[in-house]
Formats: structure tokens, sequence, C-alpha cells
């Protein structure tokens, strides 16, 4: 499958979109103000120590308190927690390696044993803040590089799962074996199949470099403070897709074509060709056609090409997609008219979970098939369409209600909570008042206010929508307002009005 990279890199934000096959398949965004942080390492100070939920609040220097759990702290006073890599294999290897650290025989397993309030902390985000939640955070660091993740705080070498030949794996971890002299640990990526043990021992040197900064920062630093700043967006791209995945990058920013030629002068200088800066007058997401995929991927309702559609609802704690025969009548029968728009809807539900970055609890609302063959095909055909997915996912049967339940690691924010923010009309509720609603609210209104009005007359300022609506199908409201009160009512359309709001004044004639 050809992969390409899109980089729009402006000073306020840059956008990276990863192209298969034409079609943008994930957005990664990054703005000055943005608050994500995963990957960055701070000194902080534990704020608060909570023994009865065996876990602590650390102040690292953002607006909301991070969050630190008591498996997450190695004997040290350090914490290991596993790190959100990219790559699916690794998270594997490190998974098992905090495995081995939290059955630490010599550990103890009560948090205020381990920290106290007040106590200085190297921490790594682990998990950037999400919504009202506050960032999590790892005292395990973890330095990933080209072929090598370094883990200071143990002492295992890892070997990616993605590495299948066993005499290469040998190889490898001999070569790591042989080059250390410490008692750090490193985990070998996929991509270091087949390296030359000198690039390892130029790598391995480059890690160690960087973790004996981080480690001076950190004595030398006079209080909180950020001591390791994680890779911008673009040279993380580079990094975790171009090395990885993709065959071409295109960036439209000479700055950051420089910046990413010299990352790839000290990494991978064969991989300098792949990269190309747009120069086109186009605005590079318009040449491409990816701001209509964008602006497709924040609505609620998605169409499909027979006619039904899925509807993609975020709650508090999970989101809910329910799929719709919607205008596809089908040929020949209901079951093979269900069966089409459920499988037609798999490959659409899995493309908007990827680009919406959607993760957490997901329930899937197929339409009800009466042939249980008819249920393993949709499952079957879901399984392989998140294949591609870089995020981990765990998919669970049909359930006896005709839902799916599946889970998606939730890494960083969902695109809507990067470019949207609640609706200040609705408060976020997702709904307004219905106009017929609002012409009641104000029949109820005026005669909660009766007794206090002086006027001849009444004048009520609404919204032009409203006013048509008085004028129209509901004027009974105005004639028995002008019954009841015995006054006259006139409306006035203001286009200034939100469709909720008006006004009641009184005109006192003399």
């Amino acid at each position: 499958m050809y992969k390409k990279i899109i980089i729009n890199a402006a000073d306020h934000e840059t956008r990276v979109a990863l192209i298969e096959e034409g079609t943008i398949s994930e957005l990664f965004i990054e703005r000055k103000d943005s608050s994500d942080s995963a990957g960055n390492i701070y000194k902080g100070r534990i704020q608060r120590v909570l023994p009865g939920m065996q876990a602590a609040f650390v102040n690292i220097g953002l607006s909301q308190a991070a969050f630190l759990y008591v498996d997450d702290i190695v004997n040290n006073g350090f914490q290991e927690i596993e790190k959100l890599f990219s790559e699916e294999d690794e998270d594997e290897d490190i998974a098992i390696q905090n495995k081995k650290l939290t059955q630490n025989p010599g550990r103890s397993e009560n948090i205020e044993d381990l920290i106290t309030e007040g106590q200085e902390i190297l921490v790594q985000v682990a998990k950037s803040p999400i919504g009202t939640k506050g960032a999590r955070v790892t005292c395990h660091i973890s330095l990933p590089g080209r072929f090598l993740v370094l883990m200071p705080m143990s002492d295992h070498i890892g070997i990616s799962r993605k590495i299948n030949d066993e005499q290469e794996r040998d190889r490898l971890k001999e070569i790591i074996s042989s080059l250390r002299d410490d008692n750090l640990g490193y985990i070998i990526r996929t991509v270091a199949d087949g390296c030359q043990k000198e690039k390892l021992a130029y790598e391995m040197g480059f890690l160690k470099n960087i973790w004996e900064n981080i480690q001076k920062k950190y004595e030398t630093a006079p209080g909180i403070a950020l001591i390791h700043q994680e890779l911008n967006i673009s040279l993380r791209a580079v990094r975790d897709l171009l090395i990885q995945e993709a065959e071409r990058l295109v960036i439209d920013s000479a700055t950051g074509h420089r910046e990413i030629l010299s990352f790839l002068d000290t990494f991978m200088p064969n991989l300098k060709d792949s990269v190309e800066l747009y120069e086109g007058s186009e605005p590079i997401f318009d040449a491409y056609n990816l701001e209509g995929d964008i602006s497709r991927a924040l609505k609620r309702k998605v169409w499909l090409k027979s006619g039904g559609y899925i509807i993609i609802e975020h709650t508090e704690a999970r989101v809910a997609v329910d799929i719709n025969t919607g205008r596809y009548v089908g040929k020949h029968n209901l079951e093979e008219t269900i069966l089409k728009t459920n499988m037609e809807a798999v490959k659409e539900i899995a493309y908007q979970i990827r680009l919406r970055n959607i993760g957490g609890i997901i329930i899937i609302d197929f339409i009800d098939m009466a042939k249980k063959s008819n249920q393993e095909k949709v499952f079957n055909a879901l399984n392989e369409a998140f294949k591609k997915d870089r995020s981990k996912t765990n998919i669970l049967p049909f359930s006896d209600m005709g839902l799916i339940q599946m889970t998606r690691k939730r890494i960083r924010k969902a695109l809507s909570r990067i470019l949207c923010e609640p609706c200040f009309y609705c408060e976020g509720e997702g709904y307004i008042i219905s106009k017929k609603t609002i012409c009641y609210n104000i029949f109820r209104e005026i005669l909660r206010a009766i007794q206090d009005i002086d006027g001849n007359r009444l004048t009520i300022k609404v919204n032009p929508e409203i006013a048509e609506l008085l004028y129209g199908s509901e004027s009974q409201i105005i004639s028995s307002l002008e019954r009841i009160i015995g006054k006259q009512v006139v409306i006035y359309p203001d286009k200034e009005f939100h469709m909720e709001e008006f006004d009641i004044l009184e005109v006192l004639q003399i």
C-alpha cells in the first residue's frame, strides 16, 4: 500500500496527514497552545498522596496536576509505566518489562511508603491531558530513537515481535549485549532488522548522551521544570511514519523542510530524497483534497455510498456508533440489504475511528441480522479492517443484543476535541430548544409577568424565524395573549437575536 505524509506547517499550527492510497487515514495536529505533552520529561513535585486510591497528584507545571499510579513507581522512587509508542510490538516488550518490575519482591505496594508530599520526582508524560483529566505520568523513562528505545530504569533487552527471524533476533540481542557497558535497558525496534553494529553503537551513544543530559538538568533545575521535550510533530512523523511506513513526505514550509533534512542527516541520510518541499500556490491540503475529508470527520452523520449512513455519538464515558439503511432499499430481500449495509459500514467505521482518533470504549449497534453466519461475516470484516490501525484494539463478538463492544487505546485527544468546542448555543447538550417550544415559553413568560406590565402595548423582540412562526402557524398564541392581558402584542424580528433569545418590552402610550 502506497503511503505518503503531507505536512502543513504554519507558525500557529502544524497538521500532519497520513495518506493511504490517496485517502487521508490519520491526522495529527499540534498547536502553539496545545496541551499535547506526551513524551515530555519533567522535574515535578508530589502535590498530594491518596492512599485510598494508591495514587498521587504531581505538579509538573501544567494547568492540571498529573496523575501517578502506585504500579507506576519503581523501587528507587521513580515510576514505571508502559510508554505509548507508535508501534504495537514495542508496547508488548515494554509491558513485559514493566510486569517484571511490578513483580519485584523487594518492592512496597503502599504508595505512602514510596513517595511523600513535597518530594521532587522525575516523570515522563505517558498520556497527555484529555478533557478534564490531567496527564498520566511515569518515572519509568523511555527515550525512543530510530533503531532502539532506551529504558534507563531497567536492565532488560527486548526485541520487537515483528522481527520473526530467530537468527536475526539472536544477532541483534548479542550486539546490544556486547555494546552495553552499563545496566541500561533497550528495546530493539522493528526497523533495526538487518542493521549494522556500527549504527546501533552510534545510536546507543546518542541516547545515552540524552539520558545523561536529562540527569544533569534534573539535578540543577531549581524547581518544577520541563527537563526534556519530545520532538515536534513534524519530526515525530519522520521518526514514526516516514522511517517505518511511508514512502514519501511533502511539507510546505522551507524551515520545516530544512529541519527534517537535518534530522535525517543524523539518523537516515538515504531517506533525504524521500522529502519534498511543496512550493505550489494552492494550500497544500487543498492541493491533495484533504480539507473535505477533515470536515466530514467532524460530522455526526456519515453517509455511505449505498445510501445508508452511520451516526457517531460521543458521550462522557464512551462512543456509540449506529448504522441505518437510510435511502438504501436493496434489490432482493431484507437480510441481504441489511448485510450489505453492515458490511459497507464496517469499512467506514474503521476509517472514521482512525481518522477521528476515537479511543476508549466504543459500542457499535449494527442493523439486526437474523443469520449467525452473517454476524460472523461482519465481525470478521471488522477485525480485518482494524488490522491497519496502529493503535491497539480489542473487539468482542456480537452480544445477545446484537451489539459489538470494542476498545481502542487512547493516546492523544480525539480530532473533535482538538478542532471543536462545546456549542455556546446549547451549552454542549447537542440540541437547542425547538422553535415551537420557544413560542410557548414566550407565552408563559408574559403570563408570569402580567402583574408587572403597566404599558398599553407589548413588543416582543425575537429571532426572525420565531417571528415568522408567531405570525404564521402559531399566531393563535398572540391572539390568546391579547385576549388574556387586554393589550396589543407586536412582534419585532431582530436578526442579531439567538434562536432562543427574546425580549419583552412594554410601551406606554399617552
